[in-house]
């Protein structure tokens, strides 16, 4: 059996691929970095900053062709500058998109 410490209802699973997003009242399109993934949010590197609150639409891609690209809409919850100048983006998924 696996050994669980975090007390959170997901666990946050390691996903560093690339992903892009864009703010859901707008049409330009960013890059970034996944860092981890849980069943409730997601944790990404970008050089954009995104206002708390804000509706954001994501796609990972992942690198190996067995798992598929997923599309899901997220809350941010927070942004905070790195020490490298770059932002790490805490949002709350809130749907997932069916491809």
């Amino acid at each position: 059996m696996l050994e669980f410490d975090e007390k959170r209802d997901f666990i946050r699973m390691q996903a560093h691929c690339k992903m892009s997003f864009r703010l859901a009242d707008g049409d330009a399109v960013y890059e970034g970095a996944c860092v981890n993934i849980s069943g409730s949010g997601i944790l990404f590197e970008t050089d954009t900053t995104v206002d708390a609150g804000k509706a954001v639409e994501v796609r990972l891609v992942p690198d190996n062709k067995i798992t598929p690209p997923l599309t899901a809409y997220i809350e941010v919850i927070r942004c905070t500058e790195t020490e490298a100048g770059r932002y790490r983006i805490a949002g709350a998924i809130k749907g997932i998109k069916s491809e």
